[in-house]
């Protein structure tokens, strides 16, 4: 069986007064405070999100 690759994300500024979707993606995510990290699987639609959002977020692998 092989591992799944992850990724861990880290909220380092915030969603207020971003674009539309931003937030939203944000919360998607899992994240929706400054200083919150979460685990991730590396899939595409993760990817992207991540993408999205590359400017309110550190990516750590």
């Amino acid at each position: 069986m092989s591992e799944k690759k992850t990724f861990k994300v880290v909220q380092v500024a915030s969603g207020n007064g971003r674009k539309p979707g931003q937030k939203e993606t944000l919360i998607g995510l899992g994240l929706n405070k400054i200083g919150r990290e979460k685990v991730l699987e590396d899939t595409p639609s993760t990817r992207g999100m991540v993408r999205k959002v590359a400017h309110l977020v550190k990516v750590e692998d």
